[in-house]
């Protein structure tokens, strides 16, 4: 069978709706254009990219209402480097962490591997729900996931407290790679809040940034300076010591860097993250809206108050293949609404970040519409 054609008149303006990599505007990527001859192809460690990394730093620092004492630092590698940085540089002796999801399972399946930590507390929820902490005086780090970007479920970031309303001792480290620049965070409510600039930051990987309190910088340069081993590329000290000086330890993807300093910028030029948290908060209350009406979808998380508001999770009924549905859209320039790989689920997995413009998620509820009609 042909596939069928999608009418133009249903079509979004732009059909990236990836989880990451993710859709990058078409003014940052003009600009990075216009600058190229002169930026790209340039010393890292000179003026022309050490202003753009000077850029990235203040602009997370106005963008996050960065409280006093905490610092932006960056590195190479991604997000899955920065739990290794955390094993070697946060974590005292013994981690809690809230798994429910592959990534924050993968966090603690770093840790687990880790020879010089003892074995972390994991709390462990199916997937489609959440495992919120608990104070516990037997770990000195708490493990969050802001946003798990593979069920589509979120939660909010607060330290740990006692049943008597104390708060827990321990640093908290919290996985915001597909949170950062979507969801509200008071960053006084952490001690690391790290990511990655390719999803909701518009840019391209290999990269992590990280907003650090005082207490975190504390216990990492006491640990790897007071006789812990470290590889320098998993060193805290050594990306903070870069950092201080608009640099990366080791050469960094000059375009990505770009596109995430325009990102930010553009961010704080339309109100800063209220801003943008509420662009997406309109994008998720047009798709879930859409999925609680519609006879052959439902949110796949449950509960209102778990739903990502930055990658929303859609299950479909058992008589909807939403493979096809997917592959439809695909061959229609609609893309990258395939559910997560090791989830196995009936669904589509949908970004909302703020470069996606709430329009489009409406139209892109009317193509699945049409589609549906069209195949079932």
């Amino acid at each position: 069978m042909s596939t069928p054609e999608i009418p133009s008149s249903l079509l979004p303006s732009d059909g990236r709706f990836g989880s990451g990599p993710a859709k990058v505007r078409a003014e940052a990527f003009a600009s990075l254009t216009a600058v190229a001859p002169g930026y790209l192809g340039t010393s890292h460690r000179r003026a022309g990219v050490r202003d753009v990394v000077g850029r990235v730093r203040s602009g997370l620092a106005t963008l996050f209402s960065l409280p006093d004492g905490y610092e932006i630092v960056l590195g190479n590698g991604g997000t899955t480097a920065f739990f290794d940085v955390a094993t070697f540089c946060l974590i005292e002796s013994r981690s809690q962490h809230c798994s429910f999801g592959d990534f924050s399972a993968r966090f603690a399946a770093a840790v687990t591997a880790a020879p010089h930590l003892a074995d972390p507390e994991i709390l462990l929820a199916e997937a489609g729900t959440r495992a919120d902490p608990v104070a516990n005086d037997a770990v000195d780090t708490y493990a969050l996931t802001h946003n798990e970007t593979s069920t589509g479920v979120a939660m909010d970031i607060v330290r740990p407290r006692h049943g008597d309303g104390r708060v827990a001792d321990g640093l908290v480290v919290v996985d915001a790679t597909s949170a950062a620049g979507c969801l509200r965070v008071d960053l006084r409510e952490c001690d690391a809040y790290y990511f990655a600039p390719q999803k909701g930051f518009g840019s391209e990987g290999g990269l992590w940034l990280a907003a650090c309190s005082p207490a975190a910088l504390e216990r990492s340069a006491r640990l790897t300076k007071g006789g812990r081993w470290a590889p320098a590329f998993l060193d805290l000290n050594v990306a903070l010591e870069n950092s201080r000086l608009n640099q990366t330890y080791n050469t960094p993807a000059l375009a990505t860097l770009w596109l995430l300093a325009t990102q930010i910028e553009w961010f704080n030029a339309q109100g800063g993250l209220e801003w943008a948290a509420s662009r997406t908060d309109t994008s998720a209350e047009i798709l879930y809206g859409w999925a609680e009406a519609a006879e052959f979808a439902t949110p796949f998380v449950a509960k209102v108050a778990e739903r990502s508001h930055a990658v929303a999770t859609i299950d479909f009924t058992g008589d909807v293949d939403a493979a096809a549905i997917a592959a439809t859209l695909r061959a229609n320039g609609i893309v990258d609404t395939e559910p997560y790989r090791k989830l196995g689920r009936n669904q589509l997995r949908i970004a909302l970040f703020p470069a996606i413009e709430p329009a489009d998620v409406e139209a892109l509820t009317a193509c699945i519409d049409w589609v549906v009609a069209q195949l079932f």
